[in-house]
């Protein structure tokens, strides 16, 4: 197995991937039953040679809910019927969300209403108040 390429910096070693092979589950009769399709994935985030100890933490925290208790990233695929199509669709995957881990957020800029679109807002306000007004029966004639 080759180095997995996620970004134009980060490469994970082929030896930090163990892959397993499993049997998939649901229907497909004897060649579901005897084939090894199912490919899991597990890589050691923590551990890991290549991120640096500021992409460890910044990939952490992003994938928190899908990391064990020891910092390791499992993801699987049974998708497919055969073995090297969801081996694949795993690896694509795992590089996938490590990337998107590794993007910085973009920072919201914060922006002050304009004049004129305050007063549009309290004209709006007015007018809706004043049809409610007008749906209401005379006070006297109740």
């Amino acid at each position: 197995m080759d180095d997995l390429r996620v970004d134009r910096s980060v490469t994970i070693p082929a030896n930090e991937l163990e892959l397993k092979f499993t049997t998939s589950s649901g229907p497909g009769g004897q060649h579901a039953n005897r084939s090894s399709t199912r490919v899991e994935v597990s890589w050691n985030v923590l551990a890991s040679s290549a991120l640096s100890p500021r992409q460890k933490e910044r990939v952490a925290g992003v994938l928190r809910h899908r990391l064990t208790g020891a910092g390791v990233l499992k993801l699987a695929s049974d998708t497919h019927r055969s073995q090297m199509l969801n081996r694949k669709e795993v690896l694509d995957r795992l590089a996938r969300l490590v990337a998107e881990a590794l993007r910085p957020k973009r920072r919201r800029v914060h922006t002050v209403p304009s004049e004129g679109a305050r007063a549009e807002r309290v004209r709006v306000k007015r007018h809706r108040s004043q049809l409610k007004r007008l749906r209401q029966a005379p006070r006297g004639e109740e």
